[in-house]
């Protein structure tokens, strides 16, 4: 799909399909009125007869009849002009591209509402959900149609009704716009991928070379993959012990971008890779483990955002690591009451195998900050279901006590529509995870259990800046929106950009 400022009259546009916001009653839109004006009343008639009141996702098509050049108008409602959010630009570019694909439109013109100063995040939520919204896994589909083309091969943004030429530093906002926009919903698709191949496909190998892949396109990125025995080497016995049951070799994953000029400070995104877990010893049951492919959604976030990262450029020295192996049960697999030394040299009494994020994340906070010294430390999980029964679904659970650093990241959450809230890091919870005989035990009591797991990883993040994003929730999605289809998500990738790529 390529993506084009259009500079014509949306009345006169020479697409197939033309698309308008409508806010609220149509009746009082400006642009309604004079699409409904060069249509003689046909579009009110049109939204009488379907109950087409502007109201949020609320959609209406119809034959233009020839008074415009456009073969249908599509009219997307949207609610009250005073309750949007920018992020909602995502959804409407979704649903215009989906009903574009639907009636085989090659060619859609959308008519942006007037957006001043937001004029280049607009484009780029609307470039994202075009294309996120035609994002499907379908490799292991052999239908016809799972392998139909998307019709839709031109989607033309217009940002001037009226067909007024532009100002030549507005092209150039909006051209940026546009490939920003492609950067991150390529980024996100690629991280929707890789959570949604099978786990028997993406092991803790696979996930190596697809971000080697990554790696070898930029020539600002470097990849270093360490194997079981470096990372024994290194003496990381709790990430180690979570993959001793697993056939397949655990991989510590670790990608640094370097910008031309000395990095303003250095970044660490660190990401869980549980690529498959069964729980261990601690054995889920079946409809628990079913999706259990989607462990490694922060590892698949860190890896897939550095992609975009490079392409946009950062101010700042990035790196991704991500811990992947598999949790399985064999006879070398770690258990109940085993002790395990961690990579700073803590131990940990084991008293739940299905706790293994927390034990794989740890040593790879000692890895980031040992080896990287980074200023800042961001860590981002499908860790705990205690985190999805407090903030439900759709919302990740995020702590630190670095206010500032928490401010900053969940503004950038705020701006992208990645639904994120805060939970306390209550120091009192600490005493749930003392042990007998080690320094500590992997699990707290059953309450407030997302934020003893926050509690833990803090142990090994020691003084270093430090936020923790537990995705539980909203990693995958059973009920899908427009621009985010049932499967993996892709979640945080876009705060993850918006954070410290370049503006």
């Amino acid at each position: 799909m390529e993506f084009t400022h259009l500079i014509e009259p949306a009345l006169t546009a020479s697409v197939d399909l033309i698309a308008l916001v409508v806010y609220g009653d149509p009746s009082k839109d400006a642009q309604w009125k004079a699409f409904d004006a060069a249509l003689g009343g046909a579009l009110s008639a049109a939204a009488k007869a379907e109950n087409f009141e502007g109201k949020p996702s609320q959609v209406l098509t119809m034959w233009s009849k020839g008074p415009l050049k456009a073969q249908r108008v599509l009219a997307l409602g949207a609610g009250a002009r005073a309750d949007q959010k920018l992020p909602s630009f995502r959804d409407l570019g979704a649903v215009a591209g989906q009903t574009a694909a639907k009636l085989g439109a090659t060619s859609l013109g959308f008519v942006l509402p007037t957006a001043g100063a937001k004029l280049g995040t607009t484009v780029q939520l609307l470039v994202e959900g075009a294309l996120l919204g035609s994002y499907k896994f379908a490799r292991y589909l052999t239908s016809d149609d799972a392998k139909k083309p998307n019709p839709l091969k031109s989607f033309g943004i217009i940002t001037d009704a009226k067909g007024k030429k532009p100002l030549a530093a507005e092209v150039k906002h909006v051209k940026a716009a546009i490939e920003r926009g492609e950067a991150v919903a390529k980024a996100v698709a690629k991280a929707r991928d890789l959570i949604n191949e099978p786990a028997a496909h993406m092991t803790p190998t696979q996930l190596a070379h697809e971000a080697t892949e990554i790696a070898k396109r930029h020539p600002q990125l470097s990849i270093t993959v360490l194997g079981a025995k470096k990372c024994e080497e290194l003496g990381m016995g709790m990430f180690l012990a979570v993959g001793k049951g697993s056939e397949q070799e655990s991989k510590l994953i670790h990608i640094t971008y370097k910008p031309a000029k000395k990095p303003k400070k250095k970044i660490a995104l660190i990401g869980k890779g549980v690529t498959f877990d069964s729980g261990g010893y601690s054995l889920k049951p079946s409809n628990a483990m079913e999706d259990m492919k989607i462990d490694m959604s922060g590892a698949a976030a860190v890896i897939a955002a550095m992609d975009a990262i490079a392409t946009l450029g950062s101010e700042h020295e990035i790196h991704a690591i991500a811990a992947c192996c598999e949790n399985l049960v064999s006879g070398r697999a770690y258990k109940l009451g085993d002790v395990l030394t961690s990579m700073d040299g803590t131990t940990v009494e084991i008293n739940n195998t299905d706790a293994e994020g927390r034990l794989t994340l740890g040593d790879a906070i000692t890895y980031a900050r040992t080896k990287i010294d980074p200023d800042e430390m961001f860590d981002f999980a499908t860790l705990t279901g205690a985190c999805m029964v407090a903030l439900g679904p759709y919302t990740a659970g995020v702590m630190s006590d670095h206010d500032r650093l928490l401010k900053d990241w969940m503004a950038c959450a705020d701006a992208t529509g990645e639904d994120m809230w805060r939970l306390p890091l209550n120091p009192r919870l600490r005493e749930q995870l003392k042990s007998p005989i080690a320094d500590m035990r992997n699990t707290g009591d059953r309450m407030g259990g997302a934020i003893t797991a926050g509690l833990f990883l803090k142990t090994f993040a020691k003084g270093t800046p430090w936020v923790h994003v537990d995705l539980a929730g909203p990693a995958s999605v059973s009920n899908g929106r427009p621009h985010q289809p049932k499967g993996g998500t892709g979640f945080a990738v876009a705060t993850i950009i918006q954070y410290v790529a370049r503006s």
